[in-house]
């Protein structure tokens, strides 16, 4: 096929309304000549911003639609999915750049489908946080559906972590902190997002994280189960799974929350939690929510406080999840504060650190004691910062809480959180000795060695605490040299099976 002249290609750009009578004029006086080669008078088109690369594409194709929609003309493509388009694209009077999803032609005449995909829009047009990407315009007429959107300069989540490979524990909680702003606003105003994955958050060039596609999961749902099969991508399989497993109903905004906490592990550890699979089966079989790896065993450098809302957020029972993005938005806000205050290593330092305990051995005893972690639960903050740094002198690796049901809650939930958990009274009171017994009870903790402090006071407690051999009760005053001994001990013996 010969190639279009210079003159042919621009008189089909100004029949296509892509340039006007003045931008000609002023491209061929720079050209000196409209007898010039096709491709100079393309180059210069592009560099002038006349048009896109992505214009001139189609133009060359001969394509005749899908440069305009409404009011906007489009400058390129960004992306595209199961049912829809997006176009980076400019208002033609104001200049505003902004972000056009076109649902895709085979839904287009399909009124319960379009309606569902109008619906779903104008829902969000009512949604406007600094962290859920506004809806300024829904569009339908005739076989033309669209939504008009913010342009968010940046990338999706999945894209900037393909790049990164895992973030820094401070970056990837700021970013949660961002996702939970704008879910805890939409429950408020009684919505759930139902689609929450890493393509539905957005970076923007200033960092910042903002939600897309509010509600238009919904969309996914109301198509024929044989059209899902075929498209096995959809996220709500993923909703529906969680959903019958943990038999919630599908509006249930903990399903938000524990997709939050998918989106939250899959930044620290750089792969998803969940196994990624396009067989149907397998992404509805409840083994695969089960047979999550605990965060702590792919990243033993985690912050407490950060494996905490990971752990706390993806627990499979909902009842032991949080209940809505606020309550997890208060966890990350302080695990935020502890980072401030005391700045975890760099993933650099981290494998720096990991690198010179291997270069030890792992023959000699300080080598295999710096791997072993230590669960203090503590509510006193200074009596917190003595435990952490006696502990981590000796070469244990310290999570600390407050909470002794939520320790619990961690080792049920995964058994190799620590080799050894310590419980102080002192101002706990009888809740350490309740936690304390319960750890001995329960088939999934009992064997898990366990020392239970008392002051002067408690030491009447003594004959009610369900001590063995593997699980000590120790009177205050005690030096830390002291209960150093004792762990060691019990880290080291076997604890007997019952």
């Amino acid at each position: 096929m010969a190639q279009l002249s210079a003159e042919k290609i621009a008189q089909r750009a100004f029949d296509l309304g892509l340039l006007d009578e003045r931008q000609l004029q002023d491209v061929w006086a720079s050209l000196g000549s409209r007898n010039v080669r096709t491709r100079d008078f393309l180059q210069l088109l592009v560099r002038r911003e006349f048009l896109t690369n992505y214009q001139v594409e189609r133009v060359m194709k001969g394509e005749k639609t899908g440069f305009f929609f409404g009011d906007y003309k489009v400058l390129y493509l960004v992306g595209t999915g199961t049912f829809a388009r997006v176009y980076r694209a400019v208002h033609r009077e104001t200049g505003q750049v902004v972000a056009v999803k076109v649902l895709r032609n085979r839904f287009s005449e399909d009124p319960r489908k379009y309606g569902q995909f109008v619906r779903e829009g104008q829902v969000g047009c009512a949604l406007r946080h600094p962290n859920i990407v506004p809806i300024y315009e829904v569009y339908s007429q005739g076989k033309t559906h669209f939504l008009v959107m913010e342009f968010i300069e940046g990338r999706n989540l999945r894209e900037f972590v393909k790049i990164r490979k895992c973030l820094e524990y401070v970056e990837a909680t700021r970013l949660m902190i961002d996702i939970a702003q704008g879910l805890q606003y939409a429950f408020e105003n009684g919505l759930t997002h139902r689609d929450l994955k890493m393509n539905n958050v957005l970076v923007s060039s200033r960092g910042e994280a903002k939600l897309v596609d509010f509600g238009l999961a919904a969309l996914d749902e109301s198509f024929s189960e044989e059209f899902q099969a075929e498209n096995p991508n959809a996220r709500t399989i993923d909703y529906a799974a969680l959903e019958r497993v943990t038999g919630v109903r599908k509006d249930d905004t903990r399903s938000d929350v524990y997709f939050m906490g998918c989106i939250y592990y899959h930044m620290i550890a750089g792969r998803a939690p969940l196994s990624e699979t396009r067989d149907r089966a397998k992404r509805l079989s409840k083994t695969r929510f089960q047979n999550v790896v605990s965060i702590r065993k792919v990243d033993p450098s985690i912050p407490d406080s950060v494996a905490l809302v990971v752990n706390k957020a993806m627990m499979l029972d909902p009842g032991k999840r949080y209940q809505s993005p606020g309550a997890m938005l208060h966890d990350l806000n302080l695990a935020a504060k502890r980072m401030d205050k005391d700045p975890p290593p760099s993933r650099a330092e981290a494998a720096a650190a990991a690198l010179a305990r291997g270069a030890k051995g792992s023959g000699n005893g300080a080598a295999a004691e710096s791997r072993q972690s230590v669960m203090v639960v503590e509510s006193n903050v200074n009596m917190q910062d003595v435990f952490r740094e006696s502990l981590k002198r000796a070469g244990y690796r310290v999570l600390i809480t407050s909470d002794p049901g939520r320790a619990l809650d961690r080792f049920q939930h995964d058994i190799s959180t620590a080799e050894c958990v310590i419980l102080n009274a002192q101002e706990l009171g009888e809740a350490a000795l309740r936690a304390f017994n319960q750890f001995g009870s329960d088939p999934r903790t009992k064997t898990v060695p366990a020392v239970l402090l008392l002051d002067e006071k408690q030491r009447r407690w003594s004959p009610k605490a369900a001590a063995a051999d593997h699980r000590i009760v120790l009177s205050m005053p005690i030096t830390m040299k002291q209960l150093r001994g004792v762990l060691a001990k019990l880290i080291g013996a076997t604890p007997a099976q019952a």
